[in-house]
């Protein structure tokens, strides 16, 4: 029997200054719909930090493995909070953060 582990993924993002406040509220008040959207297609745990000093988001996930992550930048619903969300982090040309993947160099469970 294949062993379905899950996987933990973590990237870095950028705040705009002055906008630490609204990040965190927008957040409170993340959109019922995109909380199931990003349940249903796999994330089954996701925290952002953020380092005050420096305006760096940095996102941890817990993802499953048949996680397929060209879905979700597709969808709808997705772009709809990227554009909402463009204006006080920084974004890509179609909205979508600036995301940068970082690599896992320890862990203890």
């Amino acid at each position: 029997m294949e062993n379905k582990r899950t996987i933990r993924n973590a990237f870095k993002m950028k705040l705009k200054p002055g906008f630490e406040a609204e990040y965190k509220k927008r957040h409170d008040e993340i959109w019922p719909e995109l909380q199931r959207l990003l349940s249903e297609t796999g994330i089954q745990d996701y925290s952002i930090f953020l380092d005050e000093e420096t305006l760096i988001l940095f996102a941890v996930q817990k993802i499953s493995p048949d996680f397929d992550q060209r879905r979700l930048p597709s969808h709808p619903l997705v772009k709809k909070w990227w554009a909402y969300m463009a204006d006080i982090m920084d974004t890509n040309p179609d909205h979508s953060p600036i995301a940068i993947p970082l690599k896992e160099v320890f862990h203890l469970e």
